[in-house]
């Protein structure tokens, strides 16, 4: 009852923001209903060119602190999609809102953090007028509280681990190491749930390293501090320590990273410091995946100049950023939502949004030289060794986002989808898979692992139990056209972005080239004008781009590389039915 009243206020909240963005949505144009369909966008790695953004991680940290608030209104109204949606719970208990005790003991503590810290952050200008002892004193107290109340969703350590029922250790996997920082708000019981959640997906035991939470508020401006200033906490430290130790092992040939929300901001400050100290041989074996990215920058630096340089001339004249249609039927009685992207972000990701259809695909050449570029971007997929390929410090890094995270908003899709103002600016580095759906929040289990690696079901659509100890046993969703994210089509080629930057998958044209051909989905006018420009496209799967995908449920990118799959043959991507 008690519990009741207490969310009450907050659910109305959500409710009548729900209500409100539907009545804008049905208000909108046509276009914008069309383009409400749940898709994705690809994002290859940034390469270097041209530029918008004037500013970078690198600059004075009063200016970046001045466009990080900024930009913080600028997003504003994305702030409800950090928790909504509220259901469905797909992974069961393991879904930060599902309904147990626990998560609704971590809720309240949070409601009762937030209350406490945006009454103190709104009283602050008024200490100045009490006596000094008293402003110190009401400041002690008011931390005091705040701690109290985190020591009930903080643990007494920083390293954990997930539990073994989900994923004991297998011989084949002992030269990995999977390392995980969570993000904002995740206290003991949230980031144990983050761990089980991701042994369970890929199969192998997790080691957790606890960002813990100062509640919401001080964690958002923790996450100021830390992107602005470049200040480690100590689990950044020990972070550190632990991928330095295990990159220095022998034992170990891949050491995998994985980040969510502010753990990206962290695990970025690491990689910064692993690049400034370690051989670029030890580099080669880690890969990094982030969720719901909050950082400002990612380091991935070319081993050679001549590397670089070559990845440069081996584009097109615009960063990759295409146009996804889901290829799964809607039912005609399917809501559409519009996608609720604003302003700079929002002509960067929707500007080659295009509805599908159901009109015959054209037919499109692809030249020799292009079909080359789209077997080195599913061969880094596939590949034991990206590194080699690439010829980067880090053997592979991937973002996953949604297009209605805040976080995500404000971090990666910002500054990894923009432009910069001057060719010397730092880049943001890393393969990004941005997705526009009705599911899009922000938590790491509910949100992003339920939507884009969902669990297997039984044929009634319960979750895969052992009948007797209960813990659930289905690994990753993995039949053939079952994932909706993974079977997400995304097309790689020229587009009408502005920018102008440089992406991995980029080409320059040939006409010289024999053709190769190649179907090309959704006939649009917009992909008509860029045929008369002869920016051919080539459609691909996410499954076939994403590195991280051919780790679920235990498996490996090495496993299809030793079959002979992969590869790009007749401008189609070869043993792309095994993914």
């Amino acid at each position: 009852m008690y519990l009741a009243l207490l969310f009450a206020p907050f659910l109305f909240i959500m409710a009548l923001f729900s209500f409100l963005r539907k009545k804008k949505d049905e208000g909108g144009s046509e276009s914008s209903k069309l383009t409400g369909l749940t898709n994705t966008k690809f994002f290859g790695s940034q390469i270097g060119g041209k530029a918008v953004i004037n500013y970078s991680y690198t600059d004075m940290p009063w200016k970046l602190m001045a466009w990080d608030v900024f930009y913080f209104f600028k997003f504003l109204w994305a702030i409800p999609f950090v928790v909504w949606p509220l259901t469905p719970a797909d992974s069961g208990e393991l879904g930060e809102l599902s309904f147990t005790f626990r998560n609704m003991f971590c809720l309240a503590v949070h409601f009762v953090l937030i209350i406490l810290q945006v009454i103190f952050i709104l009283g602050l200008p008024a200490l100045i007028f009490l006596p000094v002892w008293t402003s110190i004193g009401i400041f002690a107290l008011v931390l005091g509280i705040n701690k109290a109340l985190c020591m009930l969703l903080n643990g007494s350590t920083v390293e954990y681990h997930s539990n073994p029922e989900y994923a004991p250790a297998l011989p084949e996997h002992a030269h990995e190491q999977w390392i995980f920082i969570n993000g904002v708000a995740a206290g003991e019981h949230w980031m144990q749930s983050n761990l089980d959640r991701l042994a369970l997906t890929f199969k192998r035991p997790i080691l957790g390293i606890h960002n813990k939470t100062s509640g919401i508020l001080f964690d958002v401006l923790e996450c100021l501090i830390q992107r602005n200033w470049g200040y480690a906490t100590t689990d950044v430290r020990v972070c550190y320590r632990i991928i330095k130790e295990k990159l220095y092992n022998p034992t170990y040939t891949k050491v995998v990273f994985l980040l969510h929300s502010q753990g990206a901001i962290e695990g970025s400050l690491i990689i910064d410091w692993l690049l400034q100290e370690l051989p670029q041989d030890l580099l080669s074996k880690l890969e990094v995946y982030t969720f719901g990215n909050a950082s400002n920058h990612f380091n991935n630096p070319h081993r050679h100049v001549d590397s670089q340089n070559a990845a440069r001339h081996h584009h097109h004249s615009s960063p990759i950023a295409p146009r996804i249609r889901n290829p799964i039927k809607e039912s005609s009685s399917s809501s559409l939502v519009s996608s609720p992207l604003r302003n700079s972000t929002a002509s960067t990701l929707s500007s080659s949004f295009q509805p599908a259809t159901d009109e015959e695909p054209p037919i499109v050449p692809l030249t020799k030289r292009q079909t080359s570029s789209l077997q080195s971007l599913t061969s880094s997929t596939l590949s034991p060794s990206p590194s080699s390929l690439t010829d980067r410090a880090i053997g592979h890094i991937e973002h996953y986002a949604h297009t209605t995270d805040f976080v995500a908003l404000w971090g990666v899709l910002h500054f990894s989808t923009s432009s910069l103002s001057s060719t010397t600016l730092p880049r943001f580095i890393g393969r990004v898979f941005a997705r526009t759906t009705p599911r899009g929040g922000h938590q790491m289990v509910q949100h992003y692992l339920d939507g884009m690696f969902p669990l297997a079901r039984s044929s009634s659509g319960e979750l895969l139990r052992d009948p007797q100890t209960g813990v659930i046993v289905g690994g990753c969703l993995d039949g053939e056209g079952e994932n909706e994210f993974m079977e997400s089509e995304v097309v790689l080629g020229g587009s009408d972005n502005p920018d102008g930057g440089e992406r991995e998958g980029d080409e320059e044209e040939d006409d010289e080239d024999e053709p190769v051909l190649v179907e090309l989905h959704g006939a649009s006018p917009v992909l008509e004008r860029r045929l008369r420009r002869k920016q051919t496209q080539v459609k691909v799967k996410v499954k076939e781009l994403s590195r991280l995908w051919q780790y679920r449920n235990g498996r490996s990118p090495e496993d299809h590389h030793h079959r002979g799959g992969g590869g790009v043959a007749g401008g189609v991507i070869r043993g792309s039915s095994t993914l």
